[in-house]
C-alpha cells in the first residue's frame, strides 16, 4: 500500500510539472483544433446574414438549398474528432492553459467544449483554469451562461442569446436569454472581462437587447 502511494505521488508530481512547462508540440496540436473548430463556423455564419448569404452561396459547391446542412454536417465531424482529442489531453494534463500552451492557444480547449455536448462534465475545470489566470475569465462566464441556459435558468452575465418561442406562442427572433438580477449584468460583465454591454453585445448579434423573463420562455 505505502509503494502504491508513493507512486501514485509521483505521477501526481509529474503531471503537475507538465502542466507547469510550456509544450510547444501541444501547442501546435491545439493551434490545428482551433482552426478546425472555426473552420466552417465563419461560412454558417455568412449563410445565416441575409445580407451576405446570397453573394456567399454563389462561391459554394453545393446547391444552395444544401449548404446550410451540408455545412453543418461537416462541422459536426469536425467537432466529434476535436472532442475525442481535447477530453485526451483533459486526462492528461488538465485544463491546457496559458502556462503550458500560450496565448490565444489556451482558448482552444474552452472553443471546442463550448461547442459540444459536455460543458457540465467540464465546466468546473474551466472554472478554475479562469481563476488561476490561465484562461480569460470572461470566456468561463460565457460557458456558464450556456449551461444555465440548457438547463432552463437564467444566466448570469447576459451572453447567450436564443429564438426560442415564448409561452404565449410570440416569436420575437432572436433575444438574449433572461438574466438573473438583470438591472446588474452590465456591472458583472465589467468585473468579468467584457468590453461591451449587454445592449452593445445584442446590437453585434443583430437584434435590439430587451428584457425577458424565465417564465416567458417556452420550456
Amino acid at each position: 500500500m505505502k509503494n502504491l502511494i508513493i507512486a501514485l505521488l509521483m505521477i501526481t508530481a509529474s503531471t503537475a510539472s507538465a502542466q507547469q512547462k510550456f509544450n510547444p508540440v501541444l501547442k501546435r496540436q491545439l493551434d490545428s483544433v482551433l482552426a478546425l473548430d472555426q473552420k466552417y463556423r465563419e461560412i454558417l455564419t455568412y449563410l445565416m446574414d441575409p445580407s451576405k448569404k446570397d453573394s456567399v452561396l454563389k462561391t459554394l459547391p453545393v446547391k444552395p438549398e444544401e449548404a446550410t446542412g451540408h455545412y453543418w454536417k461537416l462541422q459536426s465531424q469536425a467537432d466529434s474528432t476535436n472532442l475525442i482529442f481535447i477530453e485526451n489531453v483533459f486526462n492528461k494534463y488538465g485544463y491546457p492553459g496559458k502556462t503550458l500552451v500560450g496565448e490565444p492557444t489556451n482558448e482552444a480547449a474552452w472553443s471546442v467544449v463550448q461547442h459540444s455536448p459536455k460543458i457540465g462534465k467540464y465546466l468546473p475545470a474551466i472554472k478554475t483554469a479562469a481563476e488561476n489566470k490561465e484562461l480569460p475569465f470572461r470566456l468561463y462566464a460565457m460557458m456558464l451562461d450556456r449551461q444555465l441556459m440548457y438547463e432552463g435558468k437564467e444566466q448570469i452575465y447576459g451572453s447567450q442569446a436564443t429564438s426560442k418561442p415564448l409561452r404565449n406562442g410570440q416569436k420575437i427572433g432572436y433575444y438574449v436569454w433572461p438574466i438573473k438580477d438583470a438591472a446588474g449584468v452590465n456591472e458583472r460583465r465589467k468585473q468579468a472581462g467584457f468590453d461591451q454591454t449587454v445592449e452593445q453585445n445584442a446590437k453585434r448579434l443583430g437584434f435590439d437587447y430587451k428584457v425577458v423573463k424565465i417564465e416567458d420562455v417556452k420550456w
